[in-house]
């Protein structure tokens, strides 16, 4: 089997997509660059639903970072993602409406925002928009669940991570950024998200599955059948327990209508409106 059939269940073809369904994304994609602008700020932290891992209870699979300055559009999205084609890692700048067609479920997705008080959203900032400084955070080897304190491998979380790091606590001119970086998260308290695989058979058989690898991984997590693994969810959590006004905006949409919500308690998964939200439609 070649290489590239090997990787067909990640690297796969999006799933087709009624003309419907597109028009109704792009205007949910058009509801969420608005609550970018209406928020005043200039960078926001990003998370998309995608790879369903509802089993494990996480909502959001995928962060980035949206940059109202971004050289390829308004708000478009710097974050890490495989490149199947060549089999690496790469920083791609993605407008919204293919941020939000990138989810798994097209007619029930989720979109987070996190916005940052104004002296830790301006070095982000800076350093998201620094392709250099951007760049040298990228690492050589892709693993869907990268253990963050290793430089082994690194998945587009992790990356987000370790931008943070670098911006508010961590020297640029530094031999090893990435290991420095994670030293800075783990001494901060960055706390990343626990699977558990359940049982030994389930943890033999990912290691036999393309971008997922258990060889970076401490021996009593393996032992545990456990990964720690960095989520938008563990990225969200530090900052709401870090930093003070950092405030959060969730939107979903469904079929027939957007519901936003601010704050910090998630929507229901079903994408029901709460006596507070916002409501659009879409039908």
């Amino acid at each position: 089997m070649g290489s590239h059939a090997a990787l067909a269940p990640f690297c796969s073809q999006d799933p087709v997509i009624t003309a419907p369904q597109q028009d109704r994304l792009f205007r949910f994609g058009a509801v969420v660059k608005q609550a970018l602008a209406d928020s005043g700020q200039t960078v926001a932290l990003i998370a998309r639903s995608g790879t369903d891992l509802s089993r494990f209870g996480v909502r959001y699979s995928h962060a980035g970072l949206s940059l109202q300055a971004n050289p390829a559009a308004p708000w478009a999205i710097r974050q890490l993602y495989y490149a199947c084609d060549e089999q690496q890692p790469r920083l791609f700048d993605q407008g919204m409406s293919g941020f939000v067609l990138g989810g798994s479920n097209p007619d029930l997705g989720f979109v987070s925002l996190v916005f940052l008080p104004l002296e830790k959203a301006e070095p982000l900032e800076r350093a998201a928009l620094n392709n250099a400084q951007a760049l040298q955070l990228l690492g050589a080897t892709y693993s869907a669940n990268a253990y963050p304190f290793s430089a082994a491998y690194q998945n587009c979380n992790q990356w987000v991570a370790e931008l943070l790091a670098t911006a508010w606590g961590q020297p640029t001119a530094v031999a090893e950024p990435r290991t420095a970086a994670q030293r800075w998260l783990l001494e901060a308290g960055y706390t990343p998200t626990v699977f558990e695989a359940g049982n030994p058979v389930t943890m033999w058989v990912s290691a036999l599955v393309p971008l997922l690898h258990r060889n970076d991984h401490p021996a009593e997590d393996l032992a545990a059948w456990r990964y720690r693994v960095s989520t938008p969810r563990a990225i969200e959590s530090f900052v709401q327990a870090n930093l003070v006004g950092a405030r959060r905006v969730e939107l979903c949409h469904t079929p027939r209508q957007v519901v936003v919500r601010q704050g910090w308690v998630p929507l229901p998964d079903d994408c029901t409106a709460g006596p507070n939200d916002t409501v659009l439609p879409l039908d």
